[in-house]
């Protein structure tokens, strides 16, 4: 209390959060219980915060603030009525944190809120949460967030009921029926290795220092390279729900994350959802010009299974040359050759990337070459041996299109210089490498928009066989 009678300002390590500016919070903040609030789940947030424990013996920064807001209170209505003493008495700051004192308790960080669906209050939520799911649902849940978009928010609940934050993320993956925090997540999980890690599992970071503000959880999605040093993350984060290739464990505080599996999970069952996972799509799903959530499906598989190598970023809903050459791979190394090897997926493909059949592709021996194609002869002069090269119409060629055509066309753009997208010599079946290289022909001979779009017509096919 000061000489005027007024308390005596707060130093500045007491600030309320109110008064630091937004850029001081980090963006993996948790919910935070409305003050002007009258619902019962909001009161009981209020109360449970104002009796928390200090932050140097594990308790929560955001109760903290409560008790130095009510301390404030109190102290100005001892100073209106004359009761200084008590004012001075009860602004006194917290003690400080002491350096190298006992480690923060587990049980009691009460980091973020734990709620029912729509921010309610649920009587039991742990003992109602443990409910079966399968893999493909936590990736499934995961998935619609990232679709929808849905944006990052430490107080407010998407549609189906769960918190918008990280946590309430992973409670809605996992199918916990509340939203947890990233302190009680672990309740409903074992933990697991590096190595052990599989789709649906999470990554878990939890800052003692700042349980509230520093803490974040991920879901794994499968590794991005045969090294695994990166893997597919899904997660919630500041602006919404995204996926996205991510170093391991993290961007930052990699060392401190933890994995962990949750501990209802089943391989099985004969729930619709798992039935449907499991059912091959169709040939229609894949191949050139192929563009859908089964091709990412496809490529997640195939990187679980020891293809990453052939993805220079994760795999996509566009199928590329890199699913065709991790299918092809994979095929391979069930010891199938010709048609039973031509890198697109079929129903017995599919069944054993699906149940985990069969044997990984190898990441360190070389692949078994593909049957080497014919090499392509000499190109004579047009009509110097009756050979034809009209133009054999646009239906040749593009998405699908597969025949000597295709095959003499990628051999003339290799005699031109054109054959740099090639991975290996061109063969009969149209790839997204004979669009690529047709249209830096038609590029370099100064064509440009609908006229450069990478398929041939009759210009493009007079140049190249002049």
């Amino acid at each position: 209390m000061t000489r005027t009678g007024r308390p005596a300002p707060l130093p500045r390590s007491d600030l309320l959060e109110s008064d630091l500016p937004r850029s001081d919070l980090l963006r993996f903040d948790e919910v935070e219980p409305q003050d002007d609030c009258i619902c019962g789940g909001c009161s009981a947030r209020r109360r449970a915060r104002l009796h928390a424990a200090p932050v140097h013996e594990g308790g929560h920064a955001a109760a903290r603030s409560v008790r130095r807001r009510a301390a404030v209170l109190m102290a100005a209505a001892g100073t209106a009525l004359g009761g200084g003493a008590v004012g001075a008495a009860t602004a006194a700051p917290a003690p400080a944190p002491t350096p190298g004192g006992p480690a923060v308790p587990r049980a009691d960080t009460p980091q973020g809120e734990v709620g029912g669906l729509y921010g309610e209050t649920a009587a039991d939520e742990r003992a109602a949460a443990a409910q079966p799911v399968t893999r493909a649902s936590i990736i499934e849940r995961a998935q619609r967030w990232v679709d929808q978009k849905v944006p990052y928010s430490m107080s407010r609940y998407w549609s189906d009921g769960y918190r918008q934050d990280c946590s309430g993320f992973v409670s809605m993956a996992w199918g916990l029926g509340s939203s947890q925090t990233t302190w009680t997540l672990p309740d409903f999980a074992e933990r697991i290795t590096k190595a052990e890690l599989q789709p649906g599992d999470v990554l878990i970071h939890n800052d003692p220092a700042s349980p509230r503000s520093g803490s974040h959880v991920t879901v794994f999605g499968g590794w991005a390279d045969s090294a695994r040093t990166r893997y597919v993350a899904y997660e919630q984060t500041s602006p919404g729900a995204t996926k996205r290739a991510t170093p391991y464990a993290y961007w930052s505080n990699s060392a401190t994350y933890v994995p962990y599996r949750y501990k209802a999970l089943t391989t099985g069952g004969s729930s619709s959802d798992s039935a449907a996972a499991a059912a091959f799509p169709g040939a229609d799903k894949f191949g050139p010009g192929a563009d859908n959530a089964f091709v990412t499906r496809l490529g997640e598989m195939l990187v679980r299974r020891g293809g990453g190598r052939f993805y220079t970023e994760g795999p996509g809903p566009r199928w590329s040359e890199s699913d065709r050459r991790a299918t092809e791979a994979f095929q391979l190394a069930q010891g199938w050759r010709g048609g039973e090897a031509d890198g697109i997926p079929g129903k017995d493909t599919w069944d054993y990337l699906v149940n985990g059949k069969g044997r990984d592709i190898d990441g360190v021996a070389p692949l078994p070459p593909p049957p080497p194609s014919p090499p392509s002869p000499p190109l004579p002069p047009d009509g110097a041996d009756g050979r034809e090269t009209a133009f054999p119409g646009p239906g040749a060629f593009g998405p699908g299109a597969a025949g000597e055509q295709v095959e003499l066309l990628g051999g003339q753009l290799v005699r031109k210089g054109f054959g740099a997208a090639y991975a290996e010599g061109p063969g009969p079946r149209w790839t997204d490498a004979d669009r690529s290289n047709v249209r830096a022909f038609q590029e370099a001979m100064g064509w440009s928009g609908a006229e450069a779009d990478g398929y041939p017509g009759p210009d493009t096919w007079k140049r190249l066989f002049s």
